[in-house]
């Protein structure tokens, strides 16, 4: 897996970089304000997903939930962005969210911060 550079947007706006998306998959830091963005020049639509973590949850006052990998289709000639997601539930021990792709052929990725206000 490849780690993504971690972009922040601000105020000005953002010309995000590109990195093609890795055949193994992508990480990226996230600290509950990450966005995957993701580009699929291709000819066929891709399906992203964003692995859960903490696939079993107990949430007070609900009780035991089970917590789905998050993502969706891209389709051919698209772009879509994923996010923000809660780090208990998408952050492994390295505080990254990791990601896979059905396919990397003209799928290009970017991994966004929104910036913190001060």
């Amino acid at each position: 897996m490849a780690l993504l550079a971690e972009q922040i947007i601000v105020e000005a706006g953002i010309a995000p970089s590109f990195a093609a998306a890795a055949g193994g998959g992508d990480t990226f830091a996230n600290d509950g304000d990450a966005l995957l963005y993701v580009k699929n020049g291709g000819g066929g639509s891709v399906t992203v997903t964003i692995t859960a973590q903490a696939v079993s949850l107990t949430v007070p006052g609900r009780g035991a939930m089970t917590k789905a990998n998050a993502g969706g289709a891209v389709a051919a000639g698209a772009d879509r962005v994923f996010g923000p997601f809660p780090p208990a539930s998408f952050n492994n021990a390295s505080g990254q969210v990791a990601v896979t792709y059905s396919g990397v052929t003209s799928v290009t990725v970017a991994a966004l911060r929104l910036r913190q206000p001060t």
